[in-house]
């Protein structure tokens, strides 16, 4: 059984390695979004370790001597969570166990954690619970053990205590009885999408915490749960929403995430249908956040994952009111130029130079800075695909302005 619960923050550590693949300012942003995804789960993180590699050590992912080194630190200050930023294999989080005596968690695992206390709805918490035991199962080896010894908190939310038997067999069967509940939803779910009419479909997609849900309610006045914390959204929220003379569906997708868990992507199935679905996709973009264009890229992956690159697109950059460049001096002839350094001004010529001045906006959804251009251009987004989907219906776009936007439930 999923439910929220109410805690103090646990004092957690977390851990990332240096690679070929990933250098000291790579490792640094994970880490600042493993411990931004850390406060959001309850946690409050201590300290930070990292050590360069090769690769992972396939026993306890990092050296033997910093497992020790971590572990002394977790004995004198009381730790109850070590977290680590990629996944880990249940034979290196079954290793570090024994060495260390506290709760062991991954990336994945913790995105699991924070998706079960998010999850509001009856389906969403099935979608999540279905995640988790494809997660547990290859893990319930020594895992489930001394359960009954184990506190709540951070990663012990969800199937765990009171699903997740240490009978594989019975958690296969949990598993199945879970796929058989979405099947069913799924197919409630899409006679609902079938029965919205002839409305073109609008999705927000974009990568967690980006204002996709604030964005929602400045354009359909709707009353969509927003946060400042990751996953804020989970389910899927639609309004039919009117500019000026034209209506047409807007979704609220589940934000996306690098490394998101492929378990979250199985589950989620029904929730992505909305983005599969949809005829044109707004991809809401932090502009204020130092890797954005990271974010962009891991969202593009996202969709052509899911079968959903292939449609029209308009790049809405939020959140110009807090951005900020890293200002050179006029003497400083050391320092090469780094995207950093542009002004909003050079981010826009170079997007605009990209996708296309059509596909390219920049806003302020709190604000409501630059409101007017974008619901301009949405609506001849919009009018575009009804008019080549419905060429006999083009007398119901009078070209005047002044037609009051009314938004329903």
């Amino acid at each position: 059984m999923l439910e929220k619960i109410e805690h103090n923050f646990e004092k957690t550590v977390i851990v990332g390695i240096v690679t070929q693949n990933q250098d000291e300012e790579k490792l640094k942003e994970y880490l600042d979004e493993l411990e931004f995804l850390t406060y959001t789960a309850g946690g409050e993180v201590i300290k930070r370790f990292s050590q360069k590699m090769e690769k992972p050590n396939p026993k306890t992912f990092v050296g033997t001597g910093k497992i020790d080194e971590i572990n002394h630190y977790v004995i004198d200050n009381a730790i109850s969570t070590v977290i680590f930023d990629d996944e880990l294999t249940p034979s290196q989080q079954k290793n570090i166990s024994k060495i260390i005596d506290c709760k062991i968690l991954d990336r994945t695992n913790l995105i699991l954690d924070i998706f079960a206390q998010r999850a509001e709805t009856s389906y969403a918490r099935t979608q999540v619970e279905l995640a988790q035991c494809q997660y547990l199962l290859p893990r319930l080896s020594g895992m489930w053990t001394h359960l009954e010894r184990q506190k709540g908190g951070i990663g012990m939310r969800g199937p765990g205590e009171t699903e997740i038997e240490t009978d594989r067999r019975i958690v296969r069967d949990r598993i199945s009885l879970l796929k058989d509940k979405i099947k069913a939803i799924d197919k409630q779910m899409a006679t609902q999408r079938g029965n919205r009419g002839a409305m073109v479909r609008v999705a927000l997609v974009g990568y967690t915490n980006v204002g996709k849900s604030t964005l929602m309610n400045a354009i359909g006045k709707s009353n969509v749960f927003v946060e400042n914390k990751l996953f804020a959204t989970l389910d899927t929220t639609v309004r039919k929403t009117v500019i000026r003379n034209l209506p047409f569906l807007l979704s609220d997708t589940v934000g996306f995430i690098r490394k998101l868990p492929t378990q979250l992507v199985d589950s989620f199935k029904s929730t992505l249908d909305e983005v599969r679905e949809a005829d044109l996709l707004l991809h809401v973009v932090d502009i204020s956040h130092p890797e954005f264009e990271d974010h962009i890229a891991s969202v593009n992956s996202i969709l052509k994952d899911i079968k959903a690159d292939d449609k029209p697109i308009i790049m809405v950059f939020n959140k110009i009111d807090a951005y900020k460049p890293v200002y050179l001096a006029e003497d400083d002839l050391m320092t090469e130029r780094e995207p950093k350094h542009y002004s909003l001004e050079e981010w826009k010529n170079t997007w605009m130079h990209n996708v296309g001045e059509s596909n390219a906006l920049f806003i302020s959804a709190t604000n409501k800075e630059n409101f007017e251009v974008f619901r301009e251009k949405v609506y001849d987004a919009v009018r575009d695909v009804h008019i080549t989907r419905f060429p006999y219906n083009n007398f119901l776009y009078p070209e005047y302005k002044d037609t009051v936007e009314e938004t329903e439930d």
